[in-house]
């Protein structure tokens, strides 16, 4: 679902991005008094998880397209609403910055899009109301894929909404939104599923970690004695080194939505200088485009050379790392200018 420079006008773009810094600024001080210093460590693995998790691409039956887990409501239920949003944040702009999954003008509106739905509507009306304050096994499931189901189908809504209102590509709302709600339709049951199974695992194993104990583990059992976080990082790497090798070459949902329309995976668009501008930006961080070593020829053709798909390892590596770094700067800065006591 990650949006591209050349579906939006320079004013939705800005106006996005400015929205969703102003939502980071609000989250960083919500956090600070929710004792960032002893939630740092798994905010950070928890954002490489995702960030992992996020390169492994399943088919969708039936399609010809592909999806993957956001992580939202993942993130939303072991970190809470506000620490989510950073960790979604710090996982998006890492693929921007880096690896050109989504644009840059377009960063607001993917930060927007797959943050704000599962973090400040999914996780607290719909899961935290389904699933109560000592949910049983089945509660939980059911309060997971029902939030899973929302947050992919608001924020691909939003998609429709934010591409037709800038009015620089052709697609039309009926249309985009009719294939764009049903293919997230799927994606969301999938990641539900995946979600409600990583969570009853974690409910078992360590669950401490969830937000029913609302109090954060000490520093002290973090990193290397808290199981989940070598648990984490071990899925991280497994998912990059061995996972990511057989990911689906079919194009997401979103690039499948715009094919089923125009006939091509971009769409026509009246692209000026702002997003020359943004475009010549984005070249300059980018060291893997597309997490491949060769960015010039097609997804589908990419992923059956071995050269492409070692690209995809390395990427899903180095990225999970980056994200981890962020996340710790973030959380230094965050308590070097509030002092642990923002808000």
């Amino acid at each position: 679902m990650h949006m591209s420079d050349a579906l939006l006008s320079p004013l939705t773009g800005i106006a996005m991005c400015a929205l969703s810094t102003g939502m980071i600024a609000y989250s960083s001080g919500r956090i600070g008094k929710e004792e960032l210093e002893k939630r740092a460590p798994l905010i950070g693995v928890m954002a490489s998880f995702v960030f992992a998790a996020q390169m492994i691409n399943f088919t969708i039956p039936g399609t010809g397209s592909s999806g993957h887990l956001g992580g939202g409501v993942l993130l939303a239920v072991l970190l809470g609403p506000y620490a989510s949003f950073l960790a979604i944040s710090s996982v998006i702009l890492v693929q921007a910055l880096f690896f050109a999954d989504g644009g840059l003008l377009a960063l607001g509106c993917n930060i927007f899009n797959m943050g704000f739905f599962p973090a400040f509507i999914a996780y607290p009306f719909i899961y935290r109301k389904i699933a109560g304050s000592s949910p049983d096994a089945g509660k939980e499931s059911i309060a997971i894929m029902a939030a899973s189901v929302f947050s992919l189908q608001a924020g691909a809504f939003s998609v429709v909404l934010e591409s037709v209102a800038s009015g620089v590509s052709s697609l039309p709302f009926s249309a985009f939104a009719a294939v764009m709600q049903s293919v997230h339709l799927a994606i969301g049951v999938v990641e539900g599923v995946a979600t409600a199974g990583i969570v009853a695992f974690i409910r078992k194993a360590s669950p401490r970690m969830l937000q029913f104990h609302p109090k954060p583990l000490p520093l002290r059992e973090f990193p290397f004695k808290n199981a989940l976080f070598c648990l984490s990082l071990i899925t991280m790497l497994a998912a990059a080194g061995v996972i990511s090798w057989f990911s689906s070459a079919k194009p997401d949902g979103l690039e499948w939505s715009i094919q089923k329309i125009t006939g091509r995976e971009a769409p026509d668009s009246k692209n000026g200088r702002f997003h020359t501008f943004f475009e010549k930006m984005q070249k300059k961080t980018v060291f893997l485009p597309g997490y491949d070593f060769d960015a010039t020829e097609s997804a589908e053709a990419r992923m059956k050379t071995e050269s492409s798909r070692a690209g995809g390892m390395l990427s899903a590596v180095a990225g999970g790392i980056i994200t981890l770094l962020t996340v710790f700067l973030a959380g230094f800065l965050l308590r070097k200018f509030t002092g642990g006591k923002a808000g």
